[in-house]
């Protein structure tokens, strides 16, 4: 008599479809591929560049499966990784600085299965090569930067309680200098500054004639915490804007007081992961002094002679020479969101901005005020360049600042706004990217790296492959061999399980890694045990006088228990290795999770409906098993 309800039949024959179409992906095979995207100045990305590309290849003698335009970048792809190599350092030598020549392999998966969503697993750093960096923080440039910002805070408060003050310097060695007329200011000063700001110590400096003068430092504890902040900050920020890139589950750690360590699988290319990581962009906006290219600007540009409450930069598009007050209204710190987009009425890239609470009420309060007067936004970056001086390499750190929009404010705005006078939709893509991922706390320099082969990945591939292959041999002959049919359909359900949990993982996204292989030869040993426990129970209810179909039943039924029992134990275990590794334990611990998860389905369920279909419409005298 079959007992096994129809619909169960449907959810064995879904979920069975489900791991076949999902799993289905992995079987295709990428080709090597090699990209290329212009840089800013470059020319475009279009038909010109795929015909020189083509033709830098044939010079070489470098045989090309193709070469086509993709996006905004091109893609030729090649036979083997050897041709891959050669081809990419062909191209880089003949297209110059102004591309980015990296490694990219090209998905062969059908459309078909693209549009429902399956795609194969990424695969890990120990697999498919990568590049691996260790970092050094500059916590002295982070503590110089807020102190920059204490001393903007200050003269606001000074100016909103009417207090006159000479000067308010920051001094690069350190610490912060107000100048005041008289002693009594001082004293209000030095009130002032103590009440608004907690975390600075201040102190009268030397007097001469009309200069009183106040020394204000940072707070040692202030300090420390500081240097603390600034590499969770950098975490942070490198975590998320190598998330959003789409980076298969990167290693971002901290390493000792000031280091950090980076691994991203998949990356080839040294150069393209540095400009990604090590990129420090982020906007200031700024109170405007006049319009570009004015008389004043264009009179300080030629002396030298700048207003000391002023900085002379030039129009990034025109070149032309503009003064910016030193007073900064927001940065890119202060930014939750950033977006890139067209501008409707103009048709030129923009980065539409919001920002955070105490940035919304600056910004407002500035523009309430100054209605009809320029405010610029202020491009910041900071590049490390690599030279060979004396057989060493050294880095040395260029930070460029230019304006790159300065008009007058025709109504006031706070919390949502766009930037416009950027050069291309590509530049505001980034600089988008770069704002949202967040501003570096502090600069960070190179000072390790590392690239690791994908003939490494290749042969790990093929020993991982090799020991699933044992394994599930050698458990599925076991198991056929000393239960016979029951094993059969054992053997089958475990078959289904490896599908199954293939296609999980690839659907979500888990990166396979040498752990994560282990962690599915793992599962397969585990699984079979399940089916043990029934055809042990089905054997023991047959000594005891049952039917087939009551010892079937029974099988079933008493032996739940059990392996859900057994299950959960191992299920926690994975959980806090899921939870709380990191690297290659976390990966061990996400395979193991949903393998125990899927075989719990295979191995009771679907065993059941397989074994509920042979034997459920029949009169049996004895059992296979």
């Amino acid at each position: 008599m079959n007992d096994f309800p129809r619909w169960r039949y449907w959810l064995v024959a879904v979920v069975m479809l489900f791991g076949v179409v999902y799993a289905l992906p992995n079987a295709y095979l990428s080709i090597p591929g090699v990209q290329v995207t212009a840089n800013r100045g470059a020319a475009p990305v279009d038909d010109a560049l795929r015909q020189k590309v083509a033709a830098a290849l044939a010079t070489a003698k470098i045989p090309s499966s193709g070469v086509e335009i993709d996006g905004d970048h091109l893609l030729a792809t090649f036979a083997d990784a050897d041709t891959q190599r050669r081809a990419a350092e062909a191209l880089q030598t003949d297209l110059g600085d102004g591309y980015t020549v990296t490694f990219k392999p090209k998905s062969t998966v059908p459309r078909w299965l693209q549009l429902i969503g399956a795609r194969a697993m990424p695969l890990g750093l120990d697999l498919q090569g990568g590049v691996h960096f260790v970092m050094q923080v500059d916590q002295k440039e982070a503590i110089e930067k807020q102190e920059a910002s204490y001393a903007d805070d200050i003269r606001i408060n000074l100016r909103d309680k009417n207090l006159r003050y000479q000067s308010v310097t920051h001094k690069p060695s350190g610490g912060i200098t107000v100048v005041l007329r008289s002693a009594e200011d001082r004293n209000t000063a030095a009130n002032i500054i103590a009440n608004q700001n907690p975390d600075l110590n201040v102190a009268d400096g030397p007097s001469t004639g009309d200069r009183f003068i106040l020394n204000v430092v940072i707070k040692p504890e202030k300090v420390r915490d500081m240097s603390l902040n600034a590499i969770r900050q950098n975490l942070g920020t490198l975590r998320n804007r190598i998330n959003a890139l789409g980076v298969s589950e990167p290693l971002i750690q901290q390493q000792g007081d000031s280091h950090i360590v980076v691994e991203l699988a998949g990356v080839q290319d040294p150069a393209e992961a540095k400009k990604l990581i090590g990129a420090t962009a982020t906007l200031q906006y700024r109170p405007g002094i006049g319009q570009p290219g004015d008389a004043r600007a264009v009179e300080a540009a030629r002396t030298g002679s700048i207003p000391p409450d002023a900085n002379l930069y030039y129009m990034r598009d025109t070149r032309q020479p503009v003064l910016v007050s030193k007073q900064i209204i927001v940065t890119g710190n202060q930014l939750v969101d950033a977006s890139s987009g067209i501008d409707q009425q103009t048709g030129t890239p923009k980065v539409d901005v919001t920002l955070n609470a105490a940035g919304a009420k600056r910004m407002a309060d500035f523009t309430n005020a100054n209605v009809g007067k320029p405010m610029a936004v202020v491009y910041v970056e900071r590049v490390v360049e690599t030279k060979i001086v004396d057989g060493k390499e050294v880095r040395t750190a260029k930070i460029t600042e230019s304006v790159i929009n300065d008009a007058s404010i025709a109504s006031p705005f706070s919390k949502q706004f766009q930037t416009t006078g950027l050069a291309s939709p590509k530049e505001a893509s980034e600089l988008a990217l770069l704002l949202k991922g967040g501003s570096l706390a502090a600069p960070m320099d190179i000072v390790e790296e590392r690239v690791i082969g994908p003939s490494l990945g290749a042969d790990n591939i093929s020993k991982g492959l090799d020991a699933v292959l044992l394994g599930l041999a050698l458990v599925l002959a076991a198991a056929a061999i000393y239960y016979k049919l029951f094993g059969v359909v054992a053997d089958i359900a475990l078959f289904f399980n490896l599908v199954i949990l293939v296609a999980v993982m690839s659907l979500i996204g888990v990166t396979l890694t040498m752990p994560g292989i282990a962690g599915i030869v793992l599962t397969l040993g585990m699984a079979i045990d399940a089916n043990v426990l029934i055809c042990e129970r089905i054997r023991e209810e047959l000594r005891n006088g049952s039917s087939p179909h009551a010892a079937i039943r029974a099988g079933y039924e008493k032996a739940w228990s059990t392996i859900l029992d057994a299950n959960v134990t191992h299920l926690i275990a994975a959980l806090a290795l899921t939870t709380m590794g990191t690297g290659a334990i976390k990966g061990f611990g996400v395979t193991l999770l949903i393998g125990i998860l899927t075989s719990l389905f295979t191995s009771v369920t679907l065993t059941h409906a397989f074994t509920a279909a042979i034997h459920g419409h029949r009169k049996l005298k004895t059992l296979s098993v």
